[in-house]
């Protein structure tokens, strides 16, 4: 299994997202995944993404949200990381605005790597170091410094 500092690509790292909506965060951090040719079928995996967060939201708290999907339209498992001054409503149980998002797409063929890395991710994500250390970095680099420094 990866780590998750493995599977997160530097160039899917977006320090000052410009959406402020959740649907439209989703669809800036998709269209990095499009961009860098993780997605086979830009529609189909938009879809599929969606169709998720309506099942039930992807706010965990903590200023955090992990939109995810599993799609026959990604080739690998892949994770993008956007970060929001201003924060998205993802409608967490707590309440508050993510700043902290991450987007983890993987291919139908990889169920269990996929739920290890969601579980992995989660479980990171609720040090509380880690995610202020990842509110304050200035770059990708840096964020990739952190999540390689806390993960196990």
């Amino acid at each position: 299994m990866k780590k998750i500092s493995e599977i997160l690509i530097k160039e899917g790292i977006i320090l000052d997202l410009k959406k402020k909506e959740k649907i439209e965060v989703i669809k800036e951090l998709s269209e990095r995944l499009i961009n860098l040719g993780y997605i086979t079928d830009p529609e189909e995996f938009f879809s599929e993404i969606l169709k998720r967060e309506n099942l039930e939201s992807t706010g965990i708290g903590m200023g955090i949200a992990i939109p995810h999907t599993r799609s026959r339209a990604v080739k690998d498992l892949v994770i993008v990381f956007g970060r929001s001054k201003e924060g998205v409503d993802f409608s967490s149980l707590d309440g508050k605005p993510a700043h902290l998002i991450f987007l983890i797409a993987g291919p139908e063929d990889k169920k269990s790597e996929y739920l290890f890395t969601l579980a992995r991710l989660s479980k990171l994500l609720r040090k509380d170091e880690v995610r202020i250390e990842l509110n304050k970095a200035k770059d990708e680099e840096e964020v990739l410094a952190i999540i390689k420094k806390y993960e196990i």
